[in-house]
């Protein structure tokens, strides 16, 4: 196929410009000036208007199967991230049974391949179910399939498992992914901790509790020698101390979502439970050094933490409810609102979602060069819409962002050059 007329924006090889791209036997055969005599008998997408993307690798989400395919399952999920232009999801090992072995990674795998819509590639567990005791058969899964290694929705509470398992993962050269929480000051808490918290009679859930628990895996990465990733940094705090360690050269990476860079806790005052989640929003302060920190090239990458809950469980008391949204068909229109507001260039924001998970996990993908692979994303930043729970492709409707207007949407997805979504 060709795809004529677009405005190639690729952070990986510093391209922005209109060209025309060829697309043949699932990679990218040829990028032409515009007006270049083009090959004859190709299927062409018209793309004038619209900008070309390398498909978007969300490297933090749960596709909650097997085991609660009633919140989500892989085909759900594969759905609504084509919707939203992502073109592979990293998913995580919380499900049940646990994603601590090869049988469940292959499971997976299996599904997601029948249903040959998005890349899914597993996370595999830490520890054996996630209890933070044993280590979990890393060298089996990873034949199995897994790209990285994360107890996410839990921390390695021991010091000593947590050496082990950044020793252990190197073995097989398996990235780590923590999730930062000292679970004995976070408590009971349900959203930042804080005057808002007292007022409205909240349980708190401190900074403190993420930044110890940061500061004390940056000083286990930097005595192992073993580069770590932390996940979903909430904080002002967190972003100083991996702002230190990449001065003195530990080999520290990080991510942040998208709802952490546009929301803070005053969005709690309605009690509504969509904007519960963990981390917590937390003050305008720390959604600031989140903005910055993109700018600065600090955060390295946005990651949706696609959570899906059923409707009945956000529908109960604020303090019983789970914690998560969803966000996979927000992902690029959120990218465009913090682009306009914040005058962050967009392909800056785009390699946080292109070229950086692609080189943290070591991945095929993020980028459109000659020979890459035709992940492709093809987006109009044009119009303007609203969105409803009709518009979401996911079994679960629990985003903070349902009225919300944005900016600019995805018209086609393309998966090694396969089609596996056009809009509307």
């Amino acid at each position: 196929m060709v795809i004529k007329g677009g405005r190639i924006i690729d952070p990986a090889n510093n391209r922005d410009d209109f060209a025309d791209i060829t697309v043949r036997n699932g990679r990218i055969q040829e990028i032409l000036p515009p007006g270049a005599a083009l090959p004859s008998g190709e299927e062409v997408i018209d793309a004038t208007g619209h900008w070309v993307l390398p498909g978007l690798i969300d490297m933090h989400a749960h596709l909650r199967e097997p085991g609660y395919e009633y919140k989500e399952d892989i085909t759900s999920g594969s759905l609504a991230a084509a919707a939203g232009g992502i073109t592979t999801v990293v998913c995580m090992a919380n499900t049940e049974p646990v994603n601590d072995n090869a049988a469940v990674t292959q499971y997976i795998i299996r599904k997601a391949s029948s249903i040959g819509l998005v890349r899914v590639l597993p996370v595999g567990a830490i520890t054996k179910g996630l209890k933070g005791k044993e280590l979990s058969e890393m060298g089996l899964m990873k034949q199995a399939g897994i790209v990285a290694v994360s107890d996410d929705g839990r921390p390695v509470e021991s010091a000593a498992v947590m050496l082990r398992a950044l020793e252990y993962a190197d073995t097989f050269s398996l990235p780590v992914i923590l999730h930062c929480e000292d679970r004995a000051l976070s408590a009971k808490g349900v959203m930042n901790e804080g005057a808002l918290s007292s007022r409205l009679g909240l349980a708190g859930i401190p900074a403190i509790a993420e930044e110890t628990m940061v500061s004390r895996d940056v000083l286990i990465a930097q005595y192992a020698g073993v580069p770590v990733h932390i996940t979903h940094i909430s904080t002002r705090g967190s972003l100083e101390i991996i702002r230190g360690a990449k001065q003195q050269g530990i080999r520290v990476t990080c991510d942040t979502t998208p709802h952490h860079l546009v929301l803070t806790e005053d969005s709690v005052g309605t009690y509504d439970t969509n904007y519960k989640m963990n981390p917590p929003l937390r003050h305008e302060d720390d959604r600031h050094a989140l903005v910055e920190g993109i700018r600065m090239n600090l955060v390295d990458c946005i990651a949706t933490d696609h959570a899906p809950h059923a409707g009945d469980e956000k529908a109960l008391d604020f303090d019983l409810a789970p914690f998560g949204i969803i966000g996979f068909q927000t992902l690029l229109p959120l990218l465009m609102k913090i682009h306009l507001e914040h005058d962050i260039d967009f392909s800056q924001l785009l390699a946080c979602v292109t070229k950086n998970p692609a080189k943290i996990l070591g991945l095929d993908g993020g980028a459109l060069g000659q020979g890459s692979m035709a992940d492709i994303t093809i987006f109009d930043p044009g119009p303007t819409w609203t969105l409803t729970e009709e518009m979401i492709l996911s079994k679960s409707k629990n985003s903070p962002f349902l009225g919300w207007t944005f900016n600019g949407r995805v018209v086609r997805t393309m998966v090694e050059g396969r089609t596996v979504f056009v809009s509307d």
